[in-house]
């Protein structure tokens, strides 16, 4: 038996080679397998090694060679910016020009055919202009996005939108585009994929495969043959899917990006993660409540729900607290949806409550939370593995009340909470409520602030870590190059 110094020694020995053998273990399970959602019978979608030798599709954005930063025009035209002119702007004011080195992120947008974003819409480019790819935003004109529920998803518009319109004086936001990608924070991808997803999942007949399949498989096709995306590994790409389904089947060959999400709910951790990717909000649903003076004593309902009660997965717990709470006195726990008038009556419930319940669904989150900021109705969050936008900057505890799924289920607990809360500690959150709305609101065109551009400064505050990301894949790519 070794003696106790020698033990002493190889302990940490020891540990350091299990640690290296469960990293191996690790790298090579995620190199062999892929991951399939449990609740899906979904193909695995291809690697980018299995598609890099088909054919690209057609509409690739050229890059300009000049050194300077060159940003685009409202029609993403390269703008010449020793001409000295001043633009107009998206509303048709302003006399400045915005400079990509004041914004917080600069951004390069990847010129795709319609297909992939507003032509979804309806939009088609002027006639006698084939080349053309994007609308004329200017004057605050754009395609209308289809409404319903739809909107909730709709994050992919708004952000586009915005920077279609972000060289122009008046939308001096967070986000400048530029003409050159190598000027460029990242890349992003207008691809509207909640929309696809809403409006294409389905084959139609004599079709086999779903447009919003189709649409998935030619993404993939585009992406990994840029040579943008080959720069970097596709580290400093940026693609939005907000609906928990959307990108379904490119979301595995995709994963190097950073994803614009609603949640993890749906996702590998290997696929997304906090560290690597952003949750959005969603778009309310509910009416925002302008110059709100309705306070403690002006709502008579003390906690609200209205939504779907039974629900799969995660979401078992509002029927448990549905038989828990529908006769307690002054809460209003039913059943609703979109039809029969449901958000207006939502809206109407909200902002005549004090609390607003938010109750894990089918995935962790979902627009109610939204629906009750702008409603000034302090949320109840009981969604445990639940991501908030922007909390690194954004204090929730402040304006919402977070109760564990195990403690909201014990006889009693819930309701005790609540009314233990008193008028003086709720009126600071209603009051702070009435401040945060406006981070939740989005617009076109966008202002200080607003949803659209708080996603964008969440994302430069992420430019740090994806560069970082890029240039060690350029390391190594370049070290495999250099030994062919």
């Amino acid at each position: 038996m070794a003696p106790p110094r020698a033990r002493a020694l190889l302990l940490p020995l020891a540990a350091a080679t299990v640690l290296v053998a469960s990293t191996i273990f690790l790298f090579a399970a995620a190199a062999a397998s892929r991951w399939r959602p449990a609740d899906t019978g979904l193909p695995v979608p291809a690697t980018s090694a299995d598609i890099s030798d088909v054919p690209v599709i057609s509409g690739v954005a050229s890059a300009s060679k000049g050194q300077e930063l060159s940003f685009l025009d409202e029609n993403g035209q390269p703008d010449d910016p020793s001409s000295g002119s001043s633009s107009s702007s998206a509303s048709g004011t302003g006399t400045g020009r915005c400079a990509p080195r004041e914004a917080a992120v600069r951004v390069f947008v990847y010129d795709m055919p319609p297909e992939f974003h507003f032509g979804m819409l309806g939009w088609t480019p002027p006639s006698g202009d084939a080349r053309g790819v994007w609308p004329d935003v200017r004057g605050g004109a754009a395609p209308r996005y289809p409404g319903g529920l739809n909107q909730q998803h709709s994050v992919e518009y708004w952000l586009t939108l915005d920077l279609l319109a972000s060289s122009s004086a008046a939308q001096c936001g967070a986000a400048v585009r530029v003409a050159d990608s190598r000027d460029a924070d990242v890349v992003f991808v207008p691809f509207f994929a909640s929309l696809s997803y809403n409006r294409h999942s389905k084959a139609v007949p004599p079709e086999k495969v779903s447009r919003d399949m189709s649409l998935q498989e030619k993404l993939v096709r585009y992406l990994v043959a840029q040579p943008e995306w080959k720069r970097s590994g596709g580290a400093d790409h940026v693609i939005v899917a907000h609906h928990p389904n959307s990108l379904l089947h490119a979301r595995l060959a995709l994963f190097p990006a950073m994803f614009v999400l609603s949640d993890f709910g749906r996702y590998h951790p290997r696929v997304a993660s906090l560290e690597k990717d952003l949750i959005a909000p969603y778009r309310h649903m509910a009416k925002t409540f302008v110059n709100d003076t309705a306070g403690f004593d002006d709502r008579p309902t003390l906690l609200y729900f209205r939504g779907a009660i039974y629900r799969k997965e995660g979401g078992n717990i509002r029927q448990e607290l549905y038989n828990m709470l529908k006769d307690e006195k002054d809460v209003l726990f039913s059943f609703g949806s979109v039809q029969d008038h449901g958000v207006s009556k939502a809206s109407q419930g909200m902002h005549s409550s004090k609390f607003c319940l938010n109750i894990a669904g089918d995935t962790p989150s979902s627009n109610r939370l939204f629906d009750a900021i702008v409603s000034h109705c302090v949320p109840v969050i009981i969604s445990d593995d639940i991501e908030l936008p922007y909390e690194d900057v954004l204090d929730y505890s402040k304006f919402s009340i977070f109760v564990r799924s195990s403690d909201a289920v014990k006889k009693g607990y819930l309701m005790r909470l609540i009314k233990g809360v008193d008028k003086r500690r709720w009126t600071r959150m209603w009051k702070r409520l009435k401040e945060v709305d406006k981070h939740f609101e989005y617009q076109f065109p966008s202002k200080k602030d607003d949803a659209v551009q708080m996603i964008w400064q969440a994302l430069a505050r992420k430019v740090p870590s994806i560069r970082l990301k890029a240039h060690r894949f350029r390391r190594s790519s370049r070290s495999e190059r250099a030994n062919k």
